[in-house]
């Protein structure tokens, strides 16, 4: 028998459901932590005493910094989650970059947006 050149619909469908699930708890993350960094939650320190407003403000700043690293992390996962679903409509999805074998199913499950297989990815450190 000759190895599958492409995963099948149904099991594209369940990887786009893996996917979709992520993609949706990936977004209210990034909202959160965008909320965060515009004080959209209402929690400031504007109605705090000036005794520790110079405090609080330092480490709001140091808060903000974090939660903007944080954001674009968030962002950039978002991004891979959404490419690894045009992959799926293309039907090139979970098929290593370099070696052009399937990934395997327990990677995908694992890591949805991966493009390269495990031995692909120790073969590029």
């Amino acid at each position: 028998m000759a190895d599958k050149t492409r995963y099948s619909d149904e099991e594209l469908l369940e990887f786009k459901e893996i996917i979709n699930g992520k993609l949706e708890k990936a977004k209210k993350d990034y909202d959160l932590l965008r909320n965060t960094i515009t004080h959209g939650d209402g929690n400031d320190i504007q109605d705090t005493s000036p005794t520790f407003k110079v405090l609080e403000e330092g480490a709001s700043v140091l808060s903000k910094e974090e939660a903007g690293k944080l954001a674009q992390r968030q962002l950039k996962f978002i991004q891979h989650l959404q490419a690894a679903l045009i992959r799926i409509e293309n039907k090139t999805y979970g098929v290593c970059r370099e070696t052009g074998r399937l990934i395997s199913k327990e990677r995908l499950r694992a890591v949805p947006h991966a493009t390269l297989s495990i031995d692909a990815k120790r073969n590029q450190k």
